[in-house]
């Protein structure tokens, strides 16, 4: 393989640029490039150590660094690696950079040291995906779960599964090859065993899907109500700054706002949409009606009221909206006489849970925090003691493998012959296989590395 070099600090100025170096040739390179304080040779210094020197570029001194080295096979990738960590910006760290490409290096792929310590054996294919799930973590939870995976959690999980599996298939197939001893009756019960566990175990995992869902991707949280019924008001007040403009005027917002915010761990991805009212304004009009389909697609509907006023046309509609839906209705600006309450009878056919608030002054908000907690039950998702599965992909060969369990379950009551039996067992193990990599397609290793930043 040739020798990789890319950056793999973020853009910018920062007070440290690294730039990351892999392959065979990384420490010839950098002999050309770099010049130790001490007189120690390249090739002589040991793994696992940092070297304070220069890069050098006919005989000028470009940066003072620090180099760290990896000697193959113990190192990310399991190859020769290198780490110059250099003062941060971008002129020096490009110089870098150009140094090393023209001393021999090519300029690294998305993603391609992870997929070099996949394809080194150093890391299966599931393991790979937990690191870009840890660099673009949106809470503690999701990063959790990131290092629990890249510390094969779950693979050793799959391992087990698959283990199971292999025993039985022994059996399976010294009754296909030797057919005339008498050992049908005890394969039959061991397959049907192992089936009924191994079943009972993927439908666990894929049952964790819908935890692992929340964990990475949040709850995704649409904020509605009529104009200055206190939606952007709302919105300042979870985020704890102003972030969304607030006037006296009907109509300010007409596109939708996104933010994340974290409740025990977990993203709510807030949207603040558009007040809900028959506007004349043709952009206005698109605003509305998208925000009414986004509160179709929500995971939560936060509907809030000024309850300072009656209940109005709109208002009604957005009660008919909310109806068998996920939802908690807020009766907004508390500070002011109240016109409306819980026990109206239009607010209590929704079923929704009723808090009262003050966006204004910020009051109520936490109360609205343990309602979603609550109806969530984001207290009983607990990393420690259970594996959740955060990947689609995970999820759907899974579920296929569950299928597979199915079809091979559904061949013994049919007392088919145990060869065909054997063909959906395997197909079990090729599901799982495709999880950790073992199988698995150029194109999917492409498509899932593509989505990786520069240098990791």
């Amino acid at each position: 393989m040739s020798t990789i070099v890319s950056i793999s600090t973020a853009p910018g100025i920062g007070g440290i640029g690294i730039i990351r170096m892999s392959g065979e040739k990384s420490f010839e390179i950098l002999d050309k490039i770099f010049k130790p304080k001490t007189s120690q040779k390249i090739e002589d210094i040991k793994g696992y150590t940092m070297k304070y020197g220069n890069i050098i570029e006919n005989g000028n001194v470009i940066d003072e660094v620090l180099v760290s080295y990896f000697k193959a096979p113990k190192s990310y990738t399991t190859e020769n690696m290198c780490e110059i960590n250099s003062h941060g910006g971008n002129v020096v760290v490009k110089k870098i950079l150009e140094l090393c490409l023209k001393n021999g290096a090519e300029l690294a792929e998305p993603g391609e040291f992870t997929k070099r310590a996949f394809l080194n054996g150093r890391i299966d294919l599931l393991q790979a995906e937990s690191v870009i799930d840890v660099i673009n973590a949106k809470s503690e939870r999701e990063a959790k779960n990131g290092i629990k995976q890249l510390e094969g959690f779950l693979s050793n999980e799959i391992a087990k599964i698959k283990q199971e599996i292999m025993d039985v298939m022994i059996n399976i197939e010294v009754a296909i090859d030797y057919p005339e001893y008498d050992v049908d009756d005890v394969t039959s019960n061991q397959i049907n065993d192992m089936l009924v566990t191994v079943e009972n175990k993927l439908v666990k995992l894929s049952k964790s899907f819908d935890n692992g869902k929340i964990i990475k991707e949040g709850i995704k949280t649409a904020i509605i109500g009529r104009p200055n019924a206190g939606k952007s008001s709302l919105l300042n007040a979870i985020l704890k700054e102003d972030r969304a403009i607030v006037t006296e005027y009907e109509g300010t917002t007409r596109d939708t706002i996104e933010e994340f915010v974290n409740i025990n761990g977990i993203p709510l991805k807030l949207v603040d949409t558009a007040g809900i009212r028959d506007a004349k304004d043709e952009v206005e009009k698109i605003g509305i009606a998208k925000s009414k389909e986004i509160a179709k697609d929500a995971d939560l509907i936060i509907a809030i009221f000024d309850a300072s006023k009656d209940l109005g046309k709109e208002d009604l509609e957005i009660l008919e909206l909310i109806k068998n839906k996920k939802a908690i209705i807020l009766l907004n600006k508390t500070d002011l006489k109240e016109k409306i309450n819980e026990n109206d009878q239009k607010i209590k056919e929704t079923g929704a849970t009723v808090i009262k608030i003050s966006a204004l002054k910020r009051e109520g908000i936490e109360n609205l925090y343990e309602e979603i907690t609550k109806m969530f039950d984001l207290n009983q998702i607990n990393l420690d003691q259970e594996t959740v599965i955060t990947n689609v992909r995970h999820k759907n060969l899974i579920d296929q493998a569950i299928e597979s369990t199915k079809k091979a379950k559904d061949t013994m009551e049919q007392k088919m012959p145990i060869d065909i039996i054997a063909i959906f067992i395997k197909d079990i193990l090729e599901d799982l296989g495709k999880i950790t990599g073992e199988i698995v397609t150029d194109d999917i290793i492409d498509e899932i590395f593509s989505k990786f930043c520069l240098g990791k």
